[in-house]
């Protein structure tokens, strides 16, 4: 009658584990980037860009209520403004050849600029507190194009390829 007792097999019969080379180490994903201090920061000045953009844009409306074709124009970059700072924040594109940086970047040089000539037209007419007030808001737009163009937030929200489905050899 056999035992039921385990025992030891001998060398003849163990199974055959291949063994890893020396110094090769496991191979492990590489590690998740980490995100950028500055990444925040972007996110939260397109957000001021965001409601700079529709408080111009009510004050338009206010102006004369009612939709009209000039309310686009405020609409569409406050809505480009958030959209780029969620982006920013979660590291992640637009599409596969367009970072979150870049749409926050484009959302915040229109209004730039916009603001910059507002400023030099209040100016021109002789009002000199709303000149004042016009570039107190350009802080919101330069401060978001300064962190969206930052090596370390570019980087973080740019577009990565695409992963292949197979395994690695």
């Amino acid at each position: 009658m056999p035992s039921t007792s385990s025992r030891r097999r001998g060398p003849a019969a163990s199974q055959h584990r291949p063994r890893r080379p020396i110094g090769r180490g496991f191979s492990t994903a590489p590690p998740a980037p980490a995100r950028p201090v500055q990444a925040p920061f972007a996110a939260v000045f397109g957000l001021l860009v965001a409601a700079e953009n529709a408080y111009l844009g009510w004050l338009l409306w206010d102006a004369d209520p009612g939709w009209g074709w000039y309310l686009v124009l405020p609409v569409v970059l406050a809505g480009a403004a958030v959209a780029g700072a969620v982006l920013v924040h979660r590291g992640r594109a637009l599409g596969s050849r367009v970072s979150g940086s870049a749409v926050l970047a484009a959302a915040c040089v229109l209004p730039m600029v916009g603001l910059i000539g507002l400023a030099l037209f209040f100016a021109a007419l002789g009002g000199g507190q709303a000149a004042w007030w016009a570039l107190l808001l350009v802080v919101g737009p330069v401060g978001g194009l300064v962190l969206a163009l930052q090596r370390p937030v570019r980087q973080w929200s740019a577009a990565r390829p695409a992963r292949s489905g197979g395994r690695g050899r």
